[in-house]
């Protein structure tokens, strides 16, 4: 990432150097005045000139520090915008597949708290790492050509503080990866429970769970401080060793100044030099804790990023048929990265041409797995997907996703006016349209009686709105989108009659000129399917209409007389 900031790193080298210069000359000056009025009594106006001079140095290097803290702000800036929006896209790249594996609130810290502690790792560990490997070098080698002595100490000592901060480092990191694990658990632990509050009221658990966030949060801070305990070691460490090292400077300083074997301005030029060249490694220390916090969450941040996307296919250039296409699988089989046994195996289909497919089979038969390959959510491992001949593999992403719906069981509305949520799936409708695909949807009626009707205020999901309601909008989205190819996972069930007669008539308008899959909870949409695709096991056991299956007295005979015989809209 520092890689596309090169100029500003170069900028803090630059400062640094500078930095050095103005510090030399600022030392050099404040021995001339010291030892020009203890040792020489100096000429008052000569006195007053070189006064001048260090208040120009003094406020040149405040200058020189306040440009190199902008100079940082703005890379960490720079890296922590690009790198949310690479992470965001990233996310999208790799679908709602991996986002369901993954615990939100975990996510979430990552893309907000572990990108805010890369601020401290770009604006103050780096800058400093940049100071010691320069600041220190230049004094070093000017101490060598005006005193060999004290330059060669300062050569010796000065290497002894980053060995400290690497022996105190290589613990602490350890604890610093545990503190960024434990805030990520309690995170997505905090989440969890504000979402499943209702439930835990209902169980009368929330006590209970209230404990358990407390232990998790004594947790985290039992391991907070076990990482300021090892940050303060290490400043007291670092801080004694250069106390020491300052004192080795000034101890033979000092016996050489008694013997008569340097003069006195310049023993006192080099001894105001050294804690100088000391305080870079005192500041990196300093801010090493931070540089440690910034690549703990750098590892979490990176490891996702590093996550082969699904869509590894080459973008693709053929066009699209205007009307609804047939679509066809071919030996397509897939295994989830983190799965040894197949979601889908050699699946062999076909979904004519207009007409309304239903898939039903157990949980976890492949299903869902199923949708998501056609609506490449995922990437299969092998086989062959087909849209009236034409790979899928050869159709780019974004346009089959544009030529493709997806009417989920649970619809996300986003926070914003009913108007506004369903124009989410075509920006460019109008009013106009937007009124006809709600009554399409059966959801016009109920929307004109909220109080602001389309203006009405969605939040939390719209939390205000029943299941149905929420159904009947997410239909009258894809209603907006008009796709040739619609998928619909059971958008009737978990409802009341009313709710589920009126969806159920939406969703037909819906599938009635289009190819469309619908995933069957319930035998009433199984019904009015055209064809019906029963998984098994991760394959297709049968396919064919529902009187074509229920002759044959397979499995699709069996679960139809299993719910037929105890409730007609049980589920499959």
């Amino acid at each position: 990432m520092a890689t596309g900031i090169r100029h500003i790193f170069a900028g803090t080298v630059a400062i640094s150097f500078l930095t050095a210069c103005v510090i030399i000359v600022q030392m050099y000056l404040l021995s001339v005045i010291i030892a020009g009025v203890f040792m020489e009594g100096a000429n008052l106006g000569l006195l007053n000139n070189n006064v001048i001079l260090l208040g120009g140095t003094i406020l040149l290097r405040s200058v020189l520090s306040w440009i190199r803290e902008m100079n940082a702000q703005r890379g960490a800036i720079h890296i922590k915008s690009t790198l949310r929006n690479r992470l965001f896209s990233h996310f999208l790249d790799l679908g709602p597949a991996y986002i369901k594996r993954e615990k939100t609130g975990e996510l979430v810290s990552t893309v907000v708290e572990g990108i805010e502690k890369l601020d401290d790792y770009y604006t103050r560990y780096i800058p400093s790492a940049i100071a010691v490997l320069t600041i220190p070098v230049v004094i070093v080698v000017f101490v060598l050509y005006i005193d060999l002595l004290s330059g060669v100490v300062l050569m010796v000592t000065g290497p002894l503080i980053p060995f400290f901060m690497w022996l105190i480092g290589t613990y602490a990191e350890k604890i610093t990866r545990r503190q960024w694990k434990t805030m990520s658990k309690m995170s997505s632990h905090f989440l969890d429970t504000l979402q499943g509050l209702k439930t835990l009221k209902l169980f009368g658990r929330s006590r209970d769970e209230a404990e358990e966030v407390r232990k998790t949060g004594e947790s985290f801070r039992l391991v907070t401080m076990k990482v300021l305990k090892v940050a303060f070691l290490s400043g007291m460490v670092l801080e004694l060793a250069a106390s020491i090292s300052i004192a080795l400077v000034a101890v033979q300083i000092g016996i050489r100044l008694i013997e008569g074997m340097i003069p006195f301005q310049l023993g006192l030029f080099v001894l105001l030099l050294a804690p100088e060249f000391y305080l870079p490694f005192r500041t990196l220390g300093a801010h090493h804790h931070a540089g440690m916090e910034g690549a703990a969450a750098a590892e979490r941040i990176f490891g996702i990023l590093d996550l082969k996307s699904p869509h590894i296919s080459s973008p693709g250039t053929a066009r699209l048929p205007d009307k609804p296409p047939a679509i066809r699988f071919e030996n397509v089989s897939f295994i989830y990265p983190d799965g040894d046994l197949p979601a889908l195996d050699e699946i062999t289909c076909e979904l004519p041409a207009g007409s309304l497919t239903a898939i039903v089979g157990h949980s976890g038969s492949g299903k869902t797995t199923f949708a998501y390959l056609l609506l490449r959510f995922l990437e299969r491992s092998s086989g062959i997907i087909t849209i009236d001949g034409v790979r899928l593999d050869d159709i780019a992403v974004t346009d089959w996703r544009s030529y493709a719906g997806f009417v989920p069981q649970h619809p996300r509305l986003f926070n914003g006016t009913i108007h506004q949520n369903l124009k989410f799936a075509n920006p460019g409708a109008g009013f106009d349209e937007i009124v006809t695909a709600a009554q399409n949807a059966e959801a016009h009626d109920f929307i004109t009686r909220l109080p602001d009707g389309y203006d009405t205020v969605l939040t939390d999901n719209a939390a205000r709105l029943s299941g149905g309601e929420k159904q009947r909008i997410a239909i009258a989205r894809a209603f907006i989108k008009n796709a040739p190819v619609i998928i619909m996972d059971e958008p009737t069930s978990n409802l009341d009659p009313e709710s589920e007669e009126k969806i159920a008539r939406a969703a037909a308008r819906l599938a009635s000129d289009k190819t469309a899959v619908v995933i069957a909870h319930r035998l009433n949409t199984v019904y009015r399917a055209d064809r019906i695709l029963v998984f098994d096991k991760s394959k297709i056991a049968e396919q064919g209409t529902h009187r074509d299956l229920i002759n044959r007295n397979g499995k699709y005979a069996r679960y139809v007389e299993m719910y037929s015989g105890t409730h007609q809209t049980a589920g499959l």
